[in-house]
């Protein structure tokens, strides 16, 4: 059975928590058991906590949930390049997957909404890594 660290970013809250319900759901579809879920304030934030989840030998892989929404300034591109790059380096530091379920940045609150099965996705990216990659 996998095991897997979910973080998830409160920011925009009802979007996220919609995308770790749907989470969930798919790692009970696939036999994968959620061992730990950290939520932190928002996808910036996300690395530290990919990082002490990955460091666990409880925890097969991490997948992070969030969404960033554009605002009045290129700020939300910022903190999606920053967090990409840093859960990225996450993975290869602790050679385990991490995947980026973390839409956005460049997208309205509405395209936020239709993409919440991105929750799942990344869950189901994370499986198939811990299954395809040998130990």
């Amino acid at each position: 059975m996998v095991r897997l660290g979910l973080v998830v970013a409160t920011f925009h809250s009802p979007i996220t928590e919609q995308m770790e319900s749907a989470g969930r759901e798919a790692a009970a579809d696939r036999g994968a058991d959620v061992v730990e879920t950290v939520r932190v304030p928002g996808a910036y934030d996300a690395p530290l906590a990919a990082d002490r989840l990955a460091r666990r030998d409880d925890v097969d892989a991490v997948a992070v949930l969030g969404a960033i929404v554009t605002g009045d300034t290129d700020h939300d591109q910022v903190i999606g390049h920053a967090a990409a790059q840093n859960l990225s380096d996450v993975s290869l530091d602790r050679d385990k997957p991490v995947t980026l379920g973390v839409t956005g940045p460049g997208m309205s609150a509405e395209e936020a909404r239709d993409r919440i099965d991105d929750g799942a996705r990344a869950v189901e990216s994370a499986i198939d890594l811990v299954e395809e990659l040998p130990q």
